[in-house]
């Protein structure tokens, strides 16, 4: 017998019956021509806040790069293996989307990580605790604020990543060149799991706002 989750299986079995039955023509059409979808979207891969589920899109409306706390590395072609960054290129210079949404969310394991000023000692692995060092500086600018909750320091952390998440897309060339040219539109967005609530970065100031749906 196939130790395979049992819980996907049904899951499986729930969609061929379900959703695959009343869209079996766009499957079909979207194998037999590729994907074409207009936004990429990067989120973390945390398992409470799935876009396709958010934003309630379907097969081949969203590219999606989900990684440990939604974030964008720094534009660094040096031969090693970029995952993010191999993604975002993709998403660019082959799939020509139209706009590139930085997608974080409240209650973050990773950013609560980050403020733990204990946070390398806690992580001896080999990746997460390197990962979460693009994030180090304003961390602890964050964490000297005694002014602010705990819950208030994490939600701030949460949304100035997502703010320099866009800032190192820029420093990819093809991304900056296609901004300029009017090509690609970049967009932060923050969701509450909670609430349910979603916020939208404000393109000229930064601010977070909720918007008018």
């Amino acid at each position: 017998m196939s130790d395979f989750p049992e819980y996907l299986l049904t899951g499986y079995k729930n969609f061929m019956t379900g959703r695959y039955t009343h869209e079996r023509e766009r499957y079909r059409a979207l194998a037999d021509t590729g994907q074409k979808p207009q936004t990429l979207l990067i989120a973390c891969c945390d398992s409470r806040s799935a876009p396709e589920t958010i934003f309630d899109c379907g097969p081949g409306e969203l590219f999606v790069v989900r990684n440990v706390a939604n974030m964008v590395p720094p534009f660094e072609p040096d031969g090693q293996f970029h995952a993010t960054s191999a993604a975002i290129e993709y998403a660019v210079q082959v799939l020509k989307v139209k706009d590139i949404v930085v997608m974080g969310h409240g209650r973050c394991g990773g950013i609560q990580a980050a403020l733990d000023p204990n946070f390398e000692s806690l992580s001896p692995g080999d990746f997460i605790g390197k990962w979460m060092k693009m994030v180090k500086s304003a961390a602890e600018q964050i964490q000297s604020n005694d002014v602010m909750t705990a819950s208030e320091r994490q939600t701030a952390l949460e949304r100035v990543s997502i703010r320099n998440s866009i800032s190192n897309l820029r420093a990819f060339p093809f991304v900056k060149a296609q901004e300029v040219a009017g090509k690609v539109k970049l967009h932060g967005a923050w969701f509450d799991i909670s609430t349910g609530e979603l916020w939208v970065m404000d393109s000229k100031t930064g601010d977070f706002r909720r918007p008018d749906v």
